[in-house]
């Protein structure tokens, strides 16, 4: 029984990798927020908080290993993940046309160095 409940489970896994992958376009549809703060895509929340969490914890181990690159982002003590939800949701809501085709993960790091870059000093914006 066991045997065959988990073949079926292997069996039903998505073929290819890439199934697993966020867009830009995607993770804007799963962040989005009415004008009350709610989510509009029933989990959506949750599926974009934790994509994002992804992406820091990644992110955060990479710095670990020196390995992270120039830009790097620093995230206060203090901020919540909603007001970090936030903050990637209006980057990608900016730019759109430049990431929705795209895996999302590179557009989520960039809104996060531009809104809490290292040594406190928030990106031009051009």
């Amino acid at each position: 029984m066991f045997l065959s409940v988990l073949t079926f489970g292997v069996l039903s896994l998505p073929s290819s990798a890439h199934a697993a992958r966020f867009s830009g376009e995607y993770l804007l549809k799963v962040c989005a927020l009415d004008r009350n703060g709610n989510e509009i895509v029933e989990g959506g929340k949750i599926a974009c908080q934790s994509y994002i969490s992804a992406v820091i914890d990644y992110h955060n181990f990479l710095r670990t290993l020196d390995s992270a690159g120039p830009s790097s982002f620093c995230l206060p003590d203090e901020i919540s993940l909603n007001e970090i939800h936030l903050v990637v949701l209006l980057y990608f809501m900016k730019n759109q046309k430049l990431h929705r085709k795209f895996i999302a993960a590179p557009g989520v790091e960039t809104a996060l160095i531009e809104a809490y870059p290292c040594g406190g000093k928030k990106a031009k914006k051009k």
